[in-house]
């Protein structure tokens, strides 16, 4: 079978060139097709419901909406595991899926159960939605809304959020694989109706009938039609407030003689805004108003990040004047970053290669035939990344080795070049005797070479039945580098021995070359010192022993990690205040803290912080719990640190020496988010309690927390209050 296809190669070299040439073609166009990130996303197949209850505490969330939710969506076929989260104001049901579970049919169920949910929920609890249809790692692009110089007293925070609401946000939504744009910070623009109780009670009113008289009085109607000589008038009324005045003249009622009550008689009505559960802080110069563009899951995070930066230019022209877009966080950074890696690493790998095959082959022609088989075999993996949906990242595009892809083909090569050199007598050989070399050769070499390859295949497979997190990390290496070995399988049986009748020289040669001489010395001295080692079996038999206990030993101690830490030129940073503080505390402790950076390192182009949570709460922090995103310049103009270990070392322990009661965790954002994902927090190792009782998790808790600062090497330990959070307890008479 394989002799057949060699020959039918050799024979039909039109055919196969034709065939190379559309691999070629159409491996470029795929490579532009590519989904390319940084790493791969890990992200379980999740639907999350976001109930916002912005009156009723954490236990009255958690037995009121948390509980039926998760009753109602506990029988849903293809479920693995149902987590929640409830706590004043908010409650997120994460419903996660098995990953053959087709993400928009398991949408399709749980929004069947949760009309049977609402049900249960008091009305006044407020409505579950589903969360948008992205992923942990969809927050691709993060900016905040902002004043240029010159224009910070013009606009107030309401403005700004307004500004985000109704022109920037609206727009983007619109852009293709943009799921939601969460708005961040700012204060959102409300009407507020001050009732007073004294005027209330003076006036025989209750609360109920003046929210009723609001609610009746601030909707539109239609009239169906009239008809007026061959024209129909279509009928509508317009009841919508939309100014201060017209709610203080809505009618409450009407008292005995006649004469209305309006709202104007019993209470003040003034601009004010929603409570607030998040902030965001700008360069410690104050608040600002910003917002999170969430990615479609399953988009091309690069195509997408493309598309909203030219929306985004595109809206800064229609912006009021003196507004500004300010990107801080973009994915684009990091991927940049990644492939640069990955490409430097894989041009000098290839040119490393192809250096060592002319070198040894010691054939230019044949250094470049079997080097040109690198490109050929990465255009195939390409497409059947494609194919399988791989996204080329740091663990895909990075596990390639040139060494592995080659193999067959230098075998080939170097067999039809030893067979050229075996002729007693130089001569140049006919078309025909050169594809019959070629064949015999390269039949005779590629059962060895297809047995290689199928040995360094079998190797991977048990990659491929990874499961959950480990799966999703580590199947695309397994995969690209068996699309890759199998390209160059193809190739070495077809392309190899066309382009080696074809481009290699005719001409006998029994001369030794530089390579030949090179390589017989290394033979001799390899026979050399064999013939001695093998006097001396037990010798040999110890060492090797000791090697192998010494190296277990060393293995031993070396730890591990599940992924190595990847520098995404960024620092993320959590901040925690003290359990119950109020926003004020906590934006005021980022503000220092940003003034501080900033005036110590001028590695810093800018600095963000988000307190609480957002608008979609995917990422539900409570308001003593900030992140500070330090965005760094490019580290040739870094003078405090060369490294960025010793860079956050430095600035921690700046924070720590002006601003005492906070502490700090450094990490990078995407490596954070994986954290979280992971574990359900964002520090490297958590540690979970189990149990019933909330006094008594909390009380082994704070002794865990104790025993793993004495750990050699613990940094940053964080305890997560679940209890002792300040409340008032109002009991009805």
């Amino acid at each position: 079978m394989l002799n057949r296809i060699i020959a039918f190669s050799i024979k039909e070299k039109l055919i196969v060139g034709l065939l190379t040439f559309s691999l070629l073609g159409f491996g470029l166009y795929e490579l532009t097709k590519l989904p390319i990130d940084a790493v791969p996303d890990i992200t379980d197949n999740q639907v999350q419901i976001i109930t916002t209850t912005p009156s009723f505490g954490a236990t009255d969330v958690e037995r009121f909406v948390t509980f039926p939710l998760e009753q109602a969506c506990s029988n849903i076929p293809g479920l693995k595991n149902i987590r929640s989260f409830s706590r004043f104001g908010l409650s997120i049901v994460t419903i996660v899926f098995e990953d053959h579970i087709d993400v928009y049919w398991a949408r399709q169920q749980v929004a069947e159960r949760l009309q049977k949910a609402k049900e249960d929920i008091p009305k006044t609890f407020g409505i579950p939605e589903m969360a948008p249809v992205t992923t942990g790692l969809g927050e691709i692009y993060q900016y905040v809304v902002r004043p240029k110089k010159g224009y910070e007293g013009k606009y107030n925070l309401t403005e700004l959020r307004t500004i985000q609401d109704w022109i920037i946000k609206r727009q983007l939504v619109g852009v293709k694989g943009v799921a939601e744009v969460a708005s961040f910070g700012g204060q959102l623009k409300q009407y507020v109706v001050a009732i007073d109780p004294a005027k209330l009670s003076a006036n025989n009113t209750t609360i109920a009938e003046v929210f009723a008289a609001l609610e009746n009085n601030n909707q539109n109607t239609g009239g169906s039609y009239i008809e007026k000589g061959p024209t129909a008038l279509f009928i509508r009324s317009e009841g919508l407030v939309s100014n201060k005045e017209e709610i203080k003249k809505i009618v409450v009622k009407n008292q005995k003689d006649g004469n209305p009550i309006l709202i104007d008689h019993i209470a003040e009505v003034e601009l004010g805004a929603a409570t607030r559960f998040g902030a965001i802080t700008y360069n410690g110069e104050g608040e600002v108003a910003g917002a999170v563009v969430m990615m479609l899951k399953n988009a091309n995070s690069n195509d997408v990040i493309v598309e909203v930066k030219k929306r985004i230019t595109e809206i800064q022209k229609n912006l009021p004047e003196g507004i500004i877009i300010d990107p801080y966080l973009d994915r684009t950074k990091m991927v940049n970053n990644s492939i640069s890696t990955v490409t430097t690493n894989l041009i000098e790998g290839a040119l490393i290669v192809i250096f060592i095959l002319v070198l040894f082959l010691g054939n230019f022609r044949a250094g470049l035939l079997v080097a040109s088989v690198i490109p050929l075999a990465m255009l195939f993996a390409i497409i059947m990344m494609n194919a399988f949906g791989v996204s080329g990242n740091l663990m895909s595009l990075g596990a390639l080795d040139f060494g592995l892809i080659i193999d067959g083909a230098v075998i080939i090569v170097e067999a039809v070049m030893h067979r050229l050199s075996t002729f007693k007598n130089d001569k140049i050989l006919s078309k025909d005797e050169m594809n019959n070399e070629v064949k015999s050769a390269s039949g005779k070499m590629m059962n060895s070479a297809v047995f290689g390859q199928i040995i360094i295949l079998i190797v991977y497979l048990p990659i491929l039945t990874l499961e959950g997190i480990e799966g999703k990390m580590f199947k695309p290496m397994a995969q690209t580098v068996a699309f890759a070995l199998l390209g160059a399988l193809i190739l070495s049986l077809t392309y190899v021995p066309m382009m080696s009748a074809l481009l290699l020289s005719k001409k006998t040669n029994n001369k030794k070359n530089i390579s030949d001489r090179v390589m017989e010395k290394i033979e001799n001295g390899y026979e050399t010192w064999l013939s001695r080692i093998i006097q001396y079996p037990k010798l040999v038999l110890t060492t090797v022993m000791l090697l192998f206990i010494s190296s277990v030993f060393i293995l031993t101690h070396m730890g591990g990690e599940f992924i190595p830490s990847l520098p995404e030129g960024d620092f993320a940073v959590e901040v925690r205040v003290l359990p119950g503080s109020n926003l004020k505390t906590s934006t005021d402790a980022l503000l220092k803290s940003q003034r501080i950076l900033l005036a110590k390192f001028p590695e810093i182009e800018k600095i963000v912080g988000k307190t609480g949570s957002s608008e979609i709460p995917t990422d539900p922090m409570p308001i003593e719990a900030s992140d500070l995103m330090i965005i760094l310049k490019h580290r040739s103009q870094w003078t405090s640190a060369d490294n960025y270990n010793d860079l956050a070392s430095l600035m921690e322990k700046e924070l720590k020496d002006h601003i005492p009661g906070v502490t700090y965790s450094f990490q990078y954002p995407v490596a954070m988010r994986f954290n979280e994902l992971m574990t359900g927090a964002k520090q490297d190792v958590v540690c979970k309690i189990f149990g019933e009782d909330i006094d008594t998790l909390s009380l082994y808790a704070e002794r865990l927390g104790n025993l793993a600062k004495q750990i050699n090497g613990s940094h940053n330990i964080y305890v997560e209050p679940v209890s002792g959070i300040p409340q008032i307890v109002i009991n009805y008479n």
